[in-house]
């Protein structure tokens, strides 16, 4: 079982989301120290240059991930759709007919 298997995938698209602003934040910080002189902001540069690089690996994996899983969860459905069209209607009118009594209640 994978790190990412325990995520639900809309949680998995916000932390790719979440993850992308982290790493774009970083760079940023990046960017605006490059004037900085020093040897230890230097070696912190280079440290943080090091862990994006990683990050961005990962991150990649994990979009990855969320990709093949939604596309298998859409083949999924649209299969089951296919081998079974009545089933599939009878499910989609019992989902209408609760979300109208929930929001006819309000």
């Amino acid at each position: 079982m994978s790190e990412y298997s325990e995520l639900t995938n809309s949680n998995k698209q916000k932390l790719v989301a979440d993850m992308k602003n982290v790493v774009a934040d970083a760079e940023e910080i990046l960017r605006a120290t490059a004037g900085i002189a020093g040897e230890k902001m230097a070696e912190l540069r280079e440290h943080i240059g090091e862990r994006l690089s990683d990050a961005k690996l990962r991150l990649a994996d994990a979009e990855a991930i969320v990709l093949d899983k939604t596309k298998a969860a859409a083949r999924a459905t649209d299969d089951f759709v296919n081998e079974n069209p009545w089933q599939s209607v009878g499910i989609a009118a019992g989902v209408g007919l609760l979300l109208g009594i929930i929001i006819g209640r309000r």
